[in-house]
């Protein structure tokens, strides 16, 4: 690992040992069932190739991403695990995909067409997942619309030249919810997924893989291979592998945060009464105020929604207001009371133990814990610690 071209910042520190431990901790949630990990938006802004090592390392059976060149991605590091594409791939790619020994996920007869008549140019089979929609509403072949249609539909597609389908699964919309009617809903989609398990298989053509619970799923379902062939099961897991559960109506005792976003005090300077700070003079002191001025702002990922003492960023183990608007580049944070506050000094805006978490920022501004982690810049670099110490750094624009 190569420190010196590291500038101290701003960073997304990430705790290898927290993302093993949260695996762990899904597997036996999961009843031992395989885990297909989920490294999706950059393992949701921990840094996809490290995450998915880490994965590989303990046994994980599948990875899932979302497009083309995030299974590129993991392919050129050396990962060899089976891959799974969530999403959408121009069908002119059907050649790498065979040759990268990618899945495809193949969500409508259209689309299915589009890629055999590809794989069959290119000479080439593609390994497809059929996309079933239970009730999500995105991609898939519709079930709810028309039950009989969509599975003869996933038959016509099973049956294409250049297509070979290796598993069937869907997506749970509402599972982390816990009003009766969502409850329902969830068991709803398992109900008509395992119909069109029973409906394929008896067609003669019987997935070799299912799978249906995400994050939700896997922690309040973990019997829901019933009515499945537990051998051909998997789970499908994302948030909880980095540390925080889906929503608040699903309580997963035990994990821990794997990311917290660090920076560093730039400049402390004392304001006098009447002196304003930031765009808009939205803070005014009315007492001496110290104020310490962080090398951090909305382009890094720290929402400008936390402005005017919404965010409390922590400072020598306090949790520190921040002062005015947060800036693109940097923010300002209350230090009166910490005299001994320097230039340098390291400074936590989320994921430390007196300021914000991710889950209080997503709270605070509207959002959820998910899009916080995944609002993390490219040019925040990424290191990587493992039994307290640094063992990568993973610097975009420094390589």
């Amino acid at each position: 690992m190569d420190e010196t071209a590291f500038e101290r910042h701003v960073w997304a520190e990430i705790d290898l040992d927290a993302l093993r431990h949260n695996f762990r901790l899904t597997m036996r949630q999961a009843k031992g069932l395989p885990l297909c990990a989920v490294v999706k938006a950059d393992a949701y802004g921990h840094g996809a190739v490290r995450c998915a090592r880490v994965f590989a390392e303990e046994e994980a059976a599948w990875l899932a991403v979302s497009r083309l060149t995030e299974a590129l991605e993991l392919r050129r590091a050396g990962l060899g695990l089976p891959i799974l594409i969530l999403g959408r791939t121009e069908p002119r790619f059907a050649g790498v995909l065979a040759g990268q020994r990618i899945t495809q996920c193949c969500y409508s007869l259209p689309y299915a067409r589009a890629l055999s008549a590809q794989a069959v140019a290119a000479g080439c089979t593609v390994d497809i997942h059929l996309k079933a929609d239970t009730g999500m509403g995105r991609i898939g072949f519709a079930l709810q619309s028309g039950f009989d249609a969509a599975v003869g539909e996933m038959l016509a597609a099973a049956a294409l030249p250049g297509l070979r389908m290796t598993g069937l699964f869907q997506h749970f919309s509402v599972a982390d919810e816990a009003e009766a009617d969502s409850v329902a809903y969830t068991a709803a989609q398992h109900a008509l997924f395992v119909r069109a398990f029973e409906a394929l298989r008896a067609a003669g053509r019987e997935p070799a893989l299912v799978h249906c619970d995400n994050s939700a799923g896997t922690l309040l379902h973990p019997d829901w291979p019933a009515g499945l062939p537990r051998a051909r099961c998997m789970g499908r897991p994302g948030i909880i592998l980095y540390g925080y559960p889906p929503s608040g109506a699903v309580p997963c005792p035990g994990l821990r945060p794997v990311m917290a976003l660090k920076t560093v005090v730039s400049m402390v300077k004392q304001l006098q009464p009447g002196q304003s700070a930031s765009y808009g003079r939205r803070f005014t002191a009315a007492a001496p105020t110290l104020a310490a001025t962080l090398c951090a702002g909305y382009a890094d990922g720290y929402p400008r929604l936390l402005s005017e003492g919404r965010g409390m960023v922590e400072l020598h183990g306090r949790a520190c207001p921040v002062l005015g608007r947060v800036c693109m580049d940097q923010l300002l944070v209350d230090v009166t009371g910490l005299p001994d506050v320097r230039e340098g000094d390291e400074a936590v805006l989320w994921g430390g133990g007196a300021g914000d978490s991710a889950e209080a920022i997503a709270q605070k501004t509207g959002t959820i814990a998910y899009e916080v982690l995944c609002g993390v810049a490219r040019r925040v670099p990424r290191v990587y610690v493992q039994s307290g110490r640094a063992v990568y750094i993973d610097d975009h624009l420094n390589v």
